[in-house]
């Protein structure tokens, strides 16, 4: 039963191998911070270059964690973070897009 007893030695609120992983963390909340932008402005058409802008960035932001990502914690908060601004970043595209349909 000593197996049982395991104290919990997590520095890291998503790390769950009891390592620190402050890029990976910092990654996480950007690429969530930015999907909820993107997604919520997303909603309202002339916001359309906000939620463009901030949808490619969270996206960007959440491929390079989820290459360096250490922790499926860490990894499944990737994913939600670029939903929410792969969803942003596309219908902030059918809105108008990145330059706000001026270039062309």
């Amino acid at each position: 039963m000593a197996q049982a007893m395991r104290p919990n030695t997590a520095t890291s609120l998503f790390a769950t191998d009891g390592k620190s992983h402050p890029l990976q963390d910092a990654l996480l909340g950007v690429t969530l911070v930015l999907g909820a932008i993107a997604f919520v402005t997303a909603m309202f058409h002339n916001l359309h270059l906000i939620s463009s802008w901030a949808g490619l960035i969270g996206i960007a932001t959440g491929a390079y964690g989820q290459l360096i990502s250490a922790t499926t914690r860490e990894r499944f908060g990737l994913i939600l973070g670029l939903g929410a601004s792969a969803i942003g970043f596309f219908l902030g595209m059918a809105h108008g897009g990145l330059f706000g349909g001026i270039v062309g």
